[in-house]
């Protein structure tokens, strides 16, 4: 091999070795960071009450319910939670606190209410981090 040749690939080789040892420092300082924030917000929620981020995944938009008392969930301008979408049935679901625990209740409705995927029967126990969806609208219990 010619010398020109080989002084390219050891630049090459050069090249990979700071690419790779900077693409494992960024991970290090993601890694690092997310574990911060985390934190921040664990203790945020301990101080407040729990509230409910609901998303709509056809629009993409979010909005945040605190969660005090009984929230029920539709399209019904009745409902406390008033969702556009056609799979959500007019009184679809409800959620209430019980006992210092926070309980979701499938109201009949026509397509179901799903907890961490699992389809709400009766009254189920929502934690913290726990998943409801009803139609295409996502809820998550912070």
């Amino acid at each position: 091999m010619n010398d020109e040749l080989l002084t390219i690939l050891q630049l090459c080789l050069l090249g990979l070795c700071y690419l790779f040892f900077f693409r494992v420092l960024r991970s290090v300082w993601v890694e690092t960071r997310d574990v911060k924030k985390n934190t921040f917000s664990t203790k945020k929620n301990i101080k407040s009450k729990p509230h409910l981020v609901v998303t709509n995944s056809l629009t993409g938009v979010t909005r945040n319910f605190e969660i005090a008392g009984e929230i029920t969930i539709g399209r019904a301008e009745s409902c406390t939670i008033t969702i556009d979408d056609d799979f959500i049935s007019q009184s679809h679901a409800r959620i209430f606190e019980k006992a210092d625990e926070i309980v979701v209740e499938d109201l009949g409705s026509t397509n179901g209410t799903y907890l961490n995927k699992q389809r709400v029967s009766s009254p189920m126990v929502v934690s913290l981090g726990d998943w409801l969806q009803l139609g295409d609208t996502v809820m998550e219990l912070k």
